[in-house]
């Protein structure tokens, strides 16, 4: 008798732990939202005719180690497309790469490329990011059209996850600086401080569509305001994501 119970234990162990290495790797979802990715573009309809990225421009997901901007993988494979028409963003020296995940898991490091050059590696080490990641990496002296490879490494399986951004790099900082004036002002400044005025609503919340920090959206009938640059899928609905929208 005791024997019959050992086997079967050991068996629902083995099982068991066999289910849970087969949907690890499936945990863990993300991409850059900003600036937009190729994913990004696809989702938000900029760039037409990419295929289910549009869908699930969380998941492009491969092993460690691909300089493709699909992960070289057999899916996505519109990403690695040079003859779309990818919008740049235009940036200077350095950028903010601002990530969305919807799932997160514990991390070994990010990575930022341009061709064959590492600019920037954040080692969290295996630390489990929260629903948004924004690293600031210099473009080392990098001008002009530009395609920046992340990777998004995790720590306990041997996948990757993939975001290629095309960027118009200056010279300057991502901020436009305001120019002082040249010639002091010949009036005194009002007494009464200007009014700010109130942000403008971009409408109803919907799925597909690109925001950016400030706009204004309403969503069963209450107003949020976007906390992060994103392209909002189903499932991200204001009140199910706080760390995209607030209540206005």
């Amino acid at each position: 008798m005791r024997r019959w119970f050992t086997l079967p234990a050991l068996t629902v162990a083995t099982i068991a732990a066999s289910l849970l290495v087969a949907v690890a790797p499936a945990a863990a979802h993300g991409y850059i939202s900003s600036p937009p990715s190729r994913q990004a573009n696809c989702a938000s309809g900029a760039v037409a005719n990419c295929g289910d990225i549009i869908y699930e421009p969380q998941s492009v997901e491969a092993p460690k180690g691909s300089t493709q901007c699909n992960g070289g993988g057999s899916r996505f494979a519109v990403l690695n497309d040079t003859s779309k028409a990818w919008p740049a963003a235009s940036v200077g020296q350095t950028v903010t790469f601002n990530w969305v995940l919807t799932a997160r898991h514990s991390t070994a490091t990010w990575e930022y490329f341009i061709g064959g050059t590492l600019l920037a590696s954040f080692n969290d080490g295996g630390a489990q990011p929260g629903a948004t990641k924004s690293h600031t990496v210099s473009m080392k002296g990098f001008t002009g059209r530009q395609t920046v490879l992340a990777r998004w490494n995790i720590a306990d399986t041997v996948n990757a996850f993939y975001s290629c951004v095309d960027l118009n790099i200056g010279g300057g900082s991502t901020t436009t600086p305001t120019t002082p004036p040249t010639t002091a002002p010949t009036t005194a400044p009002p007494t009464t401080a200007p009014t700010t005025a109130p942000p403008t609503s971009t409408g109803t919340w919907k799925a597909g569509t690109a925001y950016k920090v400030g706009d204004v959206v309403t969503y069963n009938g209450l107003s949020y305001r976007c906390r992060q640059a994103h392209t909002a899928l189903a499932g991200w609905e204001p009140p199910n994501v706080p760390a995209l929208w607030q209540a206005a």
